[in-house]
């Protein structure tokens, strides 16, 4: 069947054929939508564009339909090698880090295979973990721990499991591994660097004793830093630790008082689980001057165009306009936040965002 040019479809047939979306709460995005793949079939492309297209919007329905439940609970991404062994050190960290992020109130998303994701599924255990499996032309079935069930998302391409990944994580944890777990590694300090993702916690993990990643961060700091290729506070991006408590630590306390961030225009709207001091906003302003286009840091209630924002609506805000560069020097003052708030009043447990 031979879709319609846009010389027999128009513009008024268009507006009546959306009339019905005039009340949804999305109707303007879904309108978007329609009317990008109507401009696609207008042209002349090929049958492999098509597939790729609806291949790729079938492995975004899945991830959104099975995430949707779960939107408010904190989420940690574990990687690291499908080789580790269950009776290596490495596997037993992960095990335990897991269990350490459950009882935290977060749930666990790995890629369902087996060695360091099986230890993250084992640990968090089924009820508390998702699986994002591949498809691949030869035989990849998921680790027995998440196969079977409904948290378990088999994606055919790499990029749309690698959106849900980082799109529903609250927090990223890397353990050894090898090109798969370095990619990640690098796409997830590539996102963060550049402000498409987060603000959020990443701890590098390594046994006791282990030495892999601080080799990596030899390489990261001899090559990259010392030659001007990456800013000074980048590093500051991550953590690197053989310490389970300390990773654990890590994690939980990006969440002691930081609550979550957006963007309102040009302004950075920092939502806080609790309000602070007029003199800790001040030395704020004093500290980081440097990353502030214009303007100061200031204290605020939501503003109205955060009126929508149902469960985030209560919480004080910090708002300043942000320079959107120097990514490592805003992790640091995400730190300081949470060291200038009253231990007493920070919610310990973060599983509701």
């Amino acid at each position: 069947m031979n879709l319609p040019s846009r010389t027999v479809i128009s513009e008024r047939q268009l507006e009546e054929l959306f009339s019905s979306l005039e009340n949804h709460s999305h109707g303007k995005l879904i309108q978007r939508a329609f009317k990008v793949l109507l401009r696609i079939a207008e042209e002349d492309t090929e049958r492999l564009n098509w597939k790729i297209l609806t291949a790729s919007i079938e492995d975004l329905e899945q991830g959104f339909k099975r995430f949707y439940p779960y939107r408010h609970t904190r989420k940690i991404a574990i990687f690291g090698s499908a080789r580790t062994s269950p009776q290596q050190a490495e596997y037993k960290m992960a095990t335990e880090f897991a269990r350490c992020m459950i009882q935290a109130g977060f749930m666990v998303i790995t890629g369902a295979g087996g060695g360091i994701m099986q230890a993250g599924n084992e640990g968090a255990g089924r009820e508390n973990s998702f699986g994002l499996n591949i498809r691949l032309p030869f035989e990849q079935g998921a680790n027995h721990l998440i196969e079977g069930d409904d948290k378990l998302i088999s994606f055919k391409y790499f990029f749309t499991r690698k959106l849900f990944f980082l799109k529903e994580s609250d927090a990223v944890a890397l353990f050894p591994g090898g090109f798969g777990t370095q990619d990640e590694a690098f796409e997830t300090l590539t996102l963060c660097q550049t402000g498409k993702y987060g603000p959020v916690p990443l701890v590098l993990v390594d046994k006791p004793g282990g030495d892999y990643w601080h080799s990596w961060n030899d390489y990261i700091c001899n090559q990259l830093k010392a030659k001007g290729l990456i800013s000074p506070a980048d590093p500051c991006l991550y953590t690197i630790t053989d310490n389970l408590d300390v990773a654990c630590r890590t994690i939980k306390d990006f969440y002691r008082v930081y609550h979550s961030s957006r963007y309102v225009d040009r302004l950075l709207v920092m939502r806080l689980k609790q309000e602070l001091s007029d003199e800790a906003v001040e030395q704020l302003n004093q500290d980081f001057s440097d990353i502030i286009s214009e303007g100061k840091i200031c204290q605020s209630a939501a503003l109205p165009e955060e009126q929508s924002d149902v469960e985030t609506i209560g919480l004080p805000r910090l708002t300043f306009c942000f320079n959107q560069k120097s990514l490592g020097r805003l992790y640091q003052l995400i730190s300081q936040v949470n060291n200038l708030g009253s231990a007493g009043d920070a919610t310990e447990h973060p599983e509701f965002k």
